[in-house]
């Protein structure tokens, strides 16, 4: 008995410490998400300066006349929102969870806002670093129920 109570005081820590290593950004910060004042480097500057994780959430932000829309590295390179994947999102704001270790790749499909620089690739961390750090929970929460069985 004691050792499934362990077992599971150990599953709630990795659990616990995995939720705990996620962060939260909001696109452009300050900026927020519409069309930049100085074209695309502004959410290229954005994006390159984070360390975007596995479960971390980015939340896009916006007031007026904007939308989300995740699309292929084809439709982003060429502002074309035909085949988006999955919905448009219109409501503000809009949070997106970082569940894949492939980058990702948003714009806003209004006008001609994409072209203008209203887009942004998110790079997330390789999915080795996630074993690595989903490895290291793991045996910090056997130890703490080993060491809490002895």
């Amino acid at each position: 008995m004691a050792s499934r109570v362990g077992g599971l005081v150990g599953l709630v820590l990795l659990v616990a410490a995995v939720g705990a290593n996620a962060s939260t950004y909001n696109v452009g910060d300050e900026l927020m998400w519409k069309v930049p004042p100085l074209g695309d480097i502004a959410y290229k500057t954005w994006a390159a300066e984070k360390s975007f994780n596995f479960g971390d959430t980015v939340v896009f932000n916006w007031t007026g006349n904007h939308d989300v829309a995740e699309v292929s590295k084809t439709d982003y390179d060429n502002c074309t929102s035909t085949s988006p994947i999955g919905t448009v999102q219109t409501v503000s704001p809009y949070n997106v969870v970082l569940n894949t270790s492939s980058s990702r790749y948003f714009i806003c499909t209004i006008g001609n806002h994409c072209s203008l620089g209203q887009k942004v690739t998110l790079s997330i961390g390789s999915a080795s670093s996630l074993a690595g750090h989903a490895l290291s929970f793991a045996l910090s929460a056997l130890a703490f129920a080993f060491l809490n069985h002895s």
